[in-house]
């Protein structure tokens, strides 16, 4: 098969699909690996490094899209990309469609195979690919969160720690997935005083039996989060429903009655954000102030860390792609529940219920539309 990686150009994505080790990998099994030139420069990996891998460098990523049957990315398909698609490709990436109709629609007319990183499932309920990125996103959402709670940021002044003798953050955490998990862990390290939420009680039952003493934990409903954040310095959207829209858990009344300076972390935003009044921000212009309030709602959280993201998100998502390129993809999709899972939209139609819902589009069963 051919498979080919691009260079991504959302704004402020460094990432890249591929690692040289998982061309080697590919290379191994006979297949033909086209690298856009330029693809690893901001994960600090050399035409070079990926040439002597066995891949071959191509200079755009018109050729890429023209020759690859199979395509890697790290995130969505950019407008200027529309055109360059060619329908029955299989392109395999973070699509997050629920949060995007456009992107959704595009990508039916031109009938691409979308296999989306985000709702690849084992039969565990686990999200191997979402995972890695899931964990960098939680941690670095503290170091982020701490740092626009800082006055020049437009934060109230507070540090997340606080020093003897002076109270330290208050920390609210909405969703006690990974993301959350992380967050907690590294928020509760630095000191702060945190809360975490969650709708599920056995997950609260583990979560207490890990989490250090300085984390409270505390059902997740509307009165509990109004009672809350009223008090929080600090506030991470962190909730997510698998392939759907996520749940907005803080409407704009409460967040008027949060304090001047407080800063949310809406780590959700890729899914459509669980604050009412969050909106996309970028790296390069991350934050804004609402209702007195600093949203911090970049849609690319991992990718100001590329190195570290970048190869943790190739550990995931090498085997899965090894499996579609050794076994081509029916094959695949019937010997892999997990990555059967994944496929959001085949052949012009809808195959993953949620999202059908929350787009108000027609849904197909995927072996209905495979046939």
């Amino acid at each position: 098969m051919i498979i080919g990686v691009l260079k991504e150009i959302k704004k402020d994505e460094y990432r890249v699909a591929l690692v040289p080790a998982g061309v080697a990998a590919l290379r191994q099994n006979g297949h033909t690996v086209l690298i856009q030139a330029g693809a690893g420069e901001g994960s600090n990996i050399s035409d070079q490094a990926y040439t002597e891998a066995g891949a071959t460098i191509v200079k755009s990523a018109s050729e890429i899209y023209r020759r690859a049957e199979l395509v890697l990315k790290v995130k969505e398909p950019q407008p200027a990309e529309y055109s360059l698609l060619r329908p029955k490709q299989i392109l395999f990436t973070f699509f997050h469609f629920a949060a995007n109709k456009a992107l959704a629609q595009a990508m039916l007319k031109k009938k691409i195979t979308c296999v989306a990183y985000e709702t690849v499932e084992d039969a565990h309920g686990q999200l191997p690919i979402l995972i890695p990125m899931s964990e960098v996103a939680g941690r670095m959402a503290v170091q982020e969160g701490a740092k626009y709670l800082e006055k020049p940021m437009r934060g109230k002044g507070i540090l997340l720690g606080g020093i003897p003798g002076v109270a330290s953050a208050n920390v609210v955490i909405l969703g006690g997935g990974i993301v959350g998990t992380n967050a907690a862990k590294v928020a509760a390290g630095f000191g702060a005083a945190v809360t975490l939420m969650d709708v599920d009680l056995n997950r609260l039952r583990y979560l207490e039996d890990i989490m250090p003493k300085n984390v409270s934990l505390l059902m997740s409903n509307e009165h509990n989060i109004a009672e809350r954040i009223v008090h929080a310095d600090l506030v991470f959207c962190c909730a997510l429903i698998r392939g759907a829209r996520a749940p907005i858990l803080i409407r704009r009344w409460m967040l008027k009655k949060m304090k001047p300076g407080s800063v949310i972390v809406d780590v959700a935003i890729d899914q459509g954000g669980c604050a009412e009044t969050s909106r996309p921000t970028t790296h390069a212009a991350p934050i804004y102030v609402e209702e007195s309030v600093v949203h911090y709602c970049v849609t690319n959280i991992p990718g100001a860390v590329p190195i570290t993201s970048t190869y943790g998100l190739t550990n995931a998502t090498l085997p899965f792609a090894r499996q579609i390129a050794d076994r081509g993809l029916l094959r695949a999709l019937k010997e892999n529940p997990a990555l059967a899972r994944g496929v959001n939209i085949v052949h012009g139609k809808v195959t993953y219920r949620s999202l059908a819902q929350d787009l108000d589009l027609p849904y197909t069963s995927l072996q209905r539309a495979l046939s």
